[in-house]
């Protein structure tokens, strides 16, 4: 193996433990090991390798064409369990309704901090995730623009004929970006303020089911979130008393958001 091959931070594992992957570094050294197949057989060499502030942070938009398909409810969720997990956390809210820069402008100081960033000329510093809010409407070069900082876009989709359609369409145009169809983008969906029973959701159920892309989530509709966004909070802020069901659905969608794929 050529010392002068470039290595992405999925092909990094940290030494000590060997068989977890990890995203590692902001801007410091580490000793790593890579791993390079070889008809089956690994064959691994320690290499120093300085990564830059960048390399190390996963982002992650949360993007629909249709308004009101729940996006800040998905963001400010999503932000919300990764900081509590002790990850450093930047928003970029992007919706010109500015719902995320207020629900960050009402949360608790002595909750998980969650930084915010208004536009995407802005540099995170020191972040391992940052999580896009974007607007309704997104395509053309605002949508090119995004998908470039991205790793992973989460589209969630609200149980209506109309959001079903903008949906279909939305995600055709998705399927023709290059880092899309390239494989450096993964895509999911999330089924959003369903309720069982309804032909409104089995029709979005039978919508879902047919796309070739995971389904992450089917989250009910429910007061929780709603006043959980009105204290700054999210789902992972609140006493398991109030939160235990709701949480329940998150977990698929939780390890796909840490797989490194």
């Amino acid at each position: 193996m050529s010392n002068n091959l470039s290595f992405t931070t999925t092909d990094i594992m940290m030494q000590n433990s060997p068989s977890k992957w990890y995203k590692i570094g902001i801007g410091l050294p580490y000793t790593a090991i890579i791993t390079c197949a070889d008809k089956g057989k690994a064959a691994c060499r320690k290499l120093k390798i300085n990564l830059e502030r960048g390399d190390a942070m996963q982002s992650i938009l949360i993007a629909n064409s249709k308004g009101g398909s729940g996006k800040t409810t998905l963001s400010t969720n999503i932000a919300g369990y990764l900081a509590s997990r002790g990850q450093r956390v930047v928003m970029l809210d992007l919706d010109r309704q500015k719902s995320a820069t207020q629900w960050l402008a009402n949360r608790p100081s002595e909750l998980p901090v969650i930084d915010l960033i208004q536009t995407a000329e802005e540099k995170p510093e020191k972040a391992d995730w940052l999580v896009i809010d974007s607007p309704a409407g997104m395509h053309g070069k605002n949508l090119e623009s995004a998908l470039k900082m991205v790793d992973k876009i989460i589209v969630p989709i609200v149980p209506s004929l109309f959001d079903i359609q903008a949906s279909r369409e939305f995600l055709e145009i998705l399927s023709h970006e290059k880092a899309v169809r390239k494989g450096k983008i993964f895509i999911g969906v999330v089924g959003m303020r369903m309720e069982p029973h309804t032909r409104a959701a089995a029709t979005l159920e039978q919508f879902i089911a047919g796309l070739d892309l995971p389904v992450l989530a089917y989250l009910r509709e429910t007061q929780v979130y709603v006043r959980a966004a009105f204290e700054g909070k999210t789902l992972f802020d609140l006493p398991p008393s109030l939160s235990e069901r709701e949480l329940e659905q998150w977990t698929y969608l939780l390890n796909w958001l840490e797989e490194s794929h």
